[in-house]
């Protein structure tokens, strides 16, 4: 008989997973876009809110419904090569190339930058992250039970300290909510709705979901169904302390510019604001903490990634990816953090409508019999699409013109596909193609993609 979990073991999953998803980062961003939105700061956030909160959630869903052993598996419905690159790429984005380096980068913002003076900014950078990647690379090559005993006094830590900061900020705000800057005086609700891919946790989400799956299987839970509903039980948890605190945050930087003034990235926001309403004692307590926030964050990261290429490439030992994984990081992270948040953005307008289409096509994968033929498809047309997206980004992000063969093209899509200019260009024709491709499923009765028979069976 299987066990019947309580709530009290679905309260330790979903803290566990918000955990997994809370870093530093997940302050920062919410800080920025509520200075930005000023007035429009809940239309702002609702848009957030969809991309930072429900889609990792869907995509934690997506991972118990789909039965699949991890990320890779369930991308092999597409293509086995294709499930290769898409894996290695998501583990990069949330790994070495931008996630990792940026735990250095606030942690440094945060933590050390308000003590640093003038003319002596890259050399602390350069000093603290050649710290904290060290510590990373020791922790992560000596794994032990002292990180994992960090992570679960870490965040209870944190929600205590920031529940007392934002009771403060409702109570006595430090001023009135300002006018919305120009990116926010049009187009809110999507320009929210985008800025919550920069908290990456719907890519990581796909990752995460088989820990809290093999964490619900350790508990007694075995069949697909009970899976499942524990997941939609214990991830409700985690998302909803992960939506209070973002609302909370936004509330905070929109009330905060009066102040403080308008900053580039949310960690001054957050040290400012700890100072204002707890002196020094309150500005060092905040960056102790973040400082722990990021570091469990970026060793976690890190040996996720070095697993999961070890894997793929045995030859290259464990040892030697963590070693690769951490200098890397220590170099990207001396770009500074809003140089790695600009070049970030280019790749996630790129995997993001790949992994959420991904998600959608194994909710709706019963319906065309899992033909592969769907699942490849939608796909195509995304990548099609996502991929000028990026592009396009990549040119806006560095003030350049397009490159010539792309101006046709994005001049097409700009005229043809609905919701194009707010970033979702590619949400009508991929349900186009489902139905088209999807029928086409069922009525000749496509086979069912190999990959999907093995992990069902």
């Amino acid at each position: 008989m299987e066990t019947k979990l309580s709530f009290s073991s679905y309260l330790v999953i979903g803290v566990m997973l918000f955990a997994l998803f809370f870093g530093a980062g997940n302050l920062i961003f919410p800080a920025s876009l509520g200075q930005n939105a000023g007035s429009n700061v809940w239309i702002a956030i609702a848009g957030f809110l969809i991309t930072g909160v429900g889609l990792p959630f869907l995509g934690l869903l997506a991972m118990g419904y789909s039965g699949s052993r991890s990320l890779q598996d369930l991308a092999s419905r597409i293509h086995p090569l294709y499930a290769v690159i898409f894996t290695s790429v998501l583990y990069l984005t949330i790994g070495p190339f931008f996630a990792i380096p940026r735990t250095g980068a606030v942690a440094y913002e945060v933590g050390i930058a308000p003590f640093v003076g003038t003319g002596l900014e890259q050399l602390a950078l350069g000093i603290f992250t050649l710290i904290f990647f060290g510590l990373t690379l020791w922790f992560a090559l000596n794994p032990a039970k002292l990180v994992d005993r960090v992570g679960k006094f870490l965040s209870p830590a944190i929600l205590v300290l920031l529940s007392i900061l934002l009771i403060m900020v409702i109570v006595k705000p430090m001023g009135s909510i300002g006018e919305p800057q120009e990116a926010y005086t049009s187009g809110v609700f999507m320009k929210g709705f985008t800025e919550g891919y920069n908290t990456m946790d719907a890519l990581a989400s796909l990752v995460f979901g088989i820990i809290v799956i093999n964490t619900i299987r350790k508990m007694g839970v075995t069949s697909k169904r009970g899976i499942l509903l524990a997941t939609v039980k214990s991830g409700g948890i985690a998302i909803l302390l992960l939506g209070i605190v973002y609302v909370g945050i936004a509330y905070l930087g929109a009330t905060s510019t009066q102040l403080l003034g308008l900053f580039d990235s949310g960690g001054p926001v957050l040290s400012g604001t700890a100072s204002h309403y707890f002196g020094s004692f309150g500005m060092i307590l905040m960056a102790v903490i973040i400082f722990l926030a990021c570091l469990t964050t970026s060793i976690g990261v890190t040996m996720a990634c070095g697993e999961y290429f070890n894997s793929l490439f045995p030859k290259i030992s464990y040892k030697l990816y963590i070693v690769i994984f951490s200098v890397f990081s220590l170099v990207v992270s001396n770009i500074g953090l809003s140089n790695i948040i600009t070049y970030s953005i280019p790749v996630l307008m790129f995997i993001y409508p790949l992994a959420i289409v991904l998600m959608l096509l194994t909710f709706a994968s019963p319906l065309f019999k899992h033909a592969r033929l769907v699942y490849v498809a939608a796909t195509i047309v995304t990548f099609l699409i996502s991929s000028i997206d990026g592009l396009k980004t990549l040119c806006t992000s560095l003030g350049m013109d397009y490159f010539v063969w792309m101006k046709p093209i994005v001049s097409f899509y700009e005229n043809t596909l609905p919701f194009y200019s707010q970033g979702l260009g590619w949400l009508v024709p991929v349900l186009i193609v489902m139905l088209v491709t999807g029928i086409l499923g069922r009525v000749f009765n496509l086979s069912i993609a190999p990959v999907y028979k093995r992990v069902t069976s």
